[in-house]
């Protein structure tokens, strides 16, 4: 779809333009760091140096556990004024703790005591209605946690323009998974391309390295190395945000916020255009006119100008290849022309193909002179 938008633009018909159109649309066809793929990792790590632990600064949030996570359940539910509620709160938090997913757990015993936060986890899929976490009467550990669990289900279906403003008003010194919260608002920043901001949360989320779940610690180090070597308006950050507009619209989201994301990378792909022309401008002015003695050749061996009469003294003559005397020169059997094509295809970016597919149907049809011997 993205393409298909792309190469409507002018730029596609410039030469410049088709191949970094063509050289774009493969990069963001490539498997992407900033995609975020959750796969088990080993449970336990081992031991870092001693000298490490001095190094590394003070964190600024806490490490979540079972016992840090019992006490924020219990004094929220000491607030609940409903017993029934409150008893209910500490069933579900019991039984759901168990597994030790913390987020899971927390919303299961927020949802046993107010119902509205059942019916926001079923509605993920649809833009849940959450303006009822703004109200005062509503305990923070319930806003956070829902907050929290919601806004990791969305970056877990590619929605980082809605998980990020719910996970970035969550304070993680208060959150009860601190690391899953810092760990998913790294996630959508990398992946909207928010370069400092997502260096700025990677390096609180790797305060713990060493202590928080290795899937976390090993793929944040990996997005960290990523997005700082990012150069902007380069041909990479212009292949994501094409993968973003591509993002965007499988997600049914055609609205202001895609076309300001495809109006963006339009113009950075006429300002590569005017760069590259700019130095091939540059490259013909200071070489052209510059010719020597040596035949057919300027200096540095580069051909001559054409419109310079080389000095050769050759007589000529070239060796004439025999390429049949058949009437059907440069119309190659189905088979042949299939098998060149699809060699096209593998080597040369599509609209190649498309055109050469065209010329030989009108080669066949008679409405291409074909080309003289």
């Amino acid at each position: 779809m993205a393409a298909r938008l792309l190469r409507r633009h002018p730029l596609h018909r410039s030469p410049h333009g088709a191949w970094l159109v063509a050289m774009a649309l493969a990069v963001a066809a490539t498997p992407f760091a900033g995609r975020v793929t959750l796969a088990a990792g080993p449970a336990t790590r081992p031991a870092e140096p001693a000298g490490d632990a001095e190094v590394r600064r003070p964190a600024t949030w806490p490490l979540p556990s079972r016992e840090r996570a019992d006490a924020l359940v219990a004094e929220w539910l000491a607030g609940v004024a409903d017993r029934a509620a409150r008893s209910r709160g500490q069933d579900a938090w019991t039984v759901a703790a168990a597994p030790a997913d913390l987020l899971d757990a927390a919303l299961a015993a927020c949802a046993a005591v107010d119902e509205r936060v059942a019916k926001a986890a079923t509605a993920v899929d649809a833009p849940p209605d959450l303006a009822w976490l703004g109200e005062s009467s509503v305990p923070a550990f319930v806003r956070d946690s829902v907050r929290a669990w919601i806004g990791r289900e969305l970056v877990r279906r590619d929605r980082f323009d809605e998980a990020l403003p719910l996970l970035s008003a969550i304070d993680p010194t208060t959150a009860i998974d601190p690391a899953a919260v810092l760990f998913h608002t790294a996630a959508c920043q990398h992946w909207l391309l928010d370069t400092e901001s997502a260096i700025t949360t990677l390096d609180r989320l790797l305060e713990h390295g060493g202590e928080i779940p290795v899937r976390y610690e090993r793929i944040a180090r990996l997005l960290r190395a990523d997005i700082a070597a990012l150069e902007d308006e380069s041909l990479d950050h212009i292949a994501r945000r094409m993968r973003d507009v591509t993002r965007r619209l499988d997600l049914g989201r055609p609205g202001p916020r895609t076309r300001q994301v495809q109006d963006g990378v339009i113009e950075s792909l006429d300002k590569l255009i005017a760069k590259l022309q700019k130095e091939q401008d540059s490259q013909n002015s200071g070489s052209g006119g510059a010719g020597s003695s040596g035949g057919g050749q300027g200096q540095g061996g580069r051909p001559m100008d054409d419109s310079r009469i080389a000095g050769g003294k050759g007589p000529g003559e070239v060796t004439r290849k025999d390429i049949g005397d058949g009437d059907g020169w440069g119309q190659l059997p189905p088979h042949k022309r299939e098998e060149a094509l699809q060699q096209i295809g593998r080597e040369y970016p599509a609209h190649y193909r498309e055109a050469i597919e065209q010329y030989f149907k009108r080669l066949a049809a008679g409405e291409e002179p074909a080309p003289s011997r």
